[in-house]
């Protein structure tokens, strides 16, 4: 089309006359006000309601016209000239922006950068070898990212483990079941469902995929949960919730207190009548139960000596050690195993704690632990194993690759460390649980007692 002059139309006047058509191509921004005062003659002018209704129409084409540019850029200039062009506006308006210019909304600026496929931010994280990828590692979750139904007790509990302020598995035990005491009380049965029905898949679950996501489950965590989750479904149905609550909560102290208070009081008596006078008890790191079976020898009034051999990356042994001097025990305090053969041989006797007994016999423990019973089981020493029963589990472990945890704090690109091994049997002379005393093949038999009970 040309003008009077014969000279060819200028692009703007062209849209301009495609805008007076309803809902035809939208003017480009620059134009708007050439295109409302170049209105056919006679024609009626618009108000100002009506020509910012014409504004957030025209606003609304461009930006399904931003959208088809978006999709047939990656396959080439395949649309029509209007999509084409106001691709090119968008891309003109970011750079506008870019340069302090047009103040452009978002959805403009996405628009034009929509040609780059997006870049996924990863989190950089340590590279651990394929062969350890199966093992988990403790990690600290935001408490924001934590899903709607965890308790604040749970929260804190989980944020406690994986900073390792709660950190073997008895005591983490007992602090999970009195979250989950709070869980309970604080649970109230929606209208329509029942308390044994709803409450361990709408509720109880979340608190434990949290607490597993900050730090991987022990193995007496384990046998608990599974336990409680046996008495939530021997609820009646018909029972109030009221009563419900109290049924379970009870059951949860009475579990407490036989499966570790008092276990833990029969584990200590007898591993310290098996302490002589005159005995040389060589220990490693730190345990609670090691720990009040010397005090409670102390007590009883035998003269023995301590040598302590401590975890050279935690040094969890040497407040241990104040505690046992503090108390009138002499102690000797080693912080390696530079020369672990040497106070091997002043031993008379080793004390270990276990994390776990698996159903071979092995037992797992503190990274170290396996070292020192290899070594006291070739020069001749008893090596005693403490654990409640509730740290039995039926699986079976020969290595310490196939169960552990990756030190968080000790994990690079270069190494890493786990945080526990696998004594086999044949190093371990006996297992000292609230039982009595055990030889470590003994273990399936006395699960399946436990079952008995």
């Amino acid at each position: 089309m040309a003008t009077e002059g014969g000279q060819p139309a200028p692009v703007g006047d062209t849209a301009a006359k495609k805008d007076q058509k309803p809902q035809a191509q939208p003017n480009p921004p620059q134009q708007k006000d050439q295109a409302s005062s170049s209105d056919a003659p006679g024609e009626k002018k618009l108000s100002n309601a009506e020509l910012k209704k014409k504004a957030k129409e025209e606003k609304a084409a461009r930006r399904a016209q931003a959208k088809a540019a978006q999709v047939a850029a990656p396959a080439g200039p395949s649309g029509g000239q209007g999509a084409t062009g106001d691709a090119k506006s968008g891309k003109s308006k970011a750079n506008n922006t870019k340069q302090g210019g047009l103040s452009v909304p978002s959805h403009h600026r996405s628009a034009s950068r929509s040609v780059l496929p997006p870049v996924a931010k990863e989190v950089a994280k340590p590279k651990t070898p394929e062969c350890f990828s199966h093992l988990s590692m403790a990690r600290r979750i935001a408490m924001t990212q934590a899903d709607k139904d965890v308790n604040p007790v749970v929260l804190a509990l989980g944020q406690q483990m994986s900073t390792f302020a709660i950190s073997d598995s008895t005591t983490r035990l007992e602090a999970t079941l009195l979250a989950f005491k709070k869980v309970i009380d604080a649970y109230t049965t929606p209208h329509g469902n029942t308390f044994s029905r709803h409450f361990t898949s709408h509720v109880l679950n979340p608190q434990i995929e949290y607490l597993t996501a900050c730090r991987p489950m022990c193995f007496s965590m384990g046998n608990a949960i599974r336990w409680l989750k046996l008495q939530i479904s021997k609820i009646d149905i018909d029972l109030p919730d009221s009563d419900a609550k109290k049924v379970l909560c009870q059951a949860i102290d009475n579990f407490i207190h036989e499966r570790i208070v008092l276990a833990d009081f029969v584990i200590v008596k007898t591993a310290a009548d098996m302490i002589e006078d005159d005995e040389v008890v060589l220990t490693f790191a730190h345990h609670k139960l090691v720990e009040r079976s010397l005090l409670q020898a102390k007590s009883d009034g035998k003269q023995f000596r301590v040598i302590l051999v401590d975890d050279p990356f935690d040094r969890v042994g040497l407040e241990h050690a104040k505690k046992l001097a503090a108390a009138g025990i002499p102690v000797t305090y080693a912080s390696d195993m530079g020369a672990l053969r040497s106070n091997l041989q002043e031993a008379t006797i080793v004390f270990a704690a276990a994390e776990a007994m698996f159903s071979n016999g092995s037992m797992y423990a503190r990274a170290g632990t396996c070292d020192i019973a290899t070594v006291a089981t070739d020069l001749g020493l008893r090596v005693v194993a403490l654990s409640e029963t509730i740290n039995f589990t039926e699986r079976v472990s020969i290595d310490s690759l196939t169960y552990n945890e990756i030190d968080p704090e000790r994990s690079t690109d270069e190494e890493f460390r786990l945080l526990f091994d696998t004594t086999r049997d044949k190093f371990i002379s006996v297992v000292v649980t609230e039982l009595g005393n055990s030889s470590a093949m003994s273990v399936p038999a006395i699960l399946r007692k436990l079952e008995e009970l």
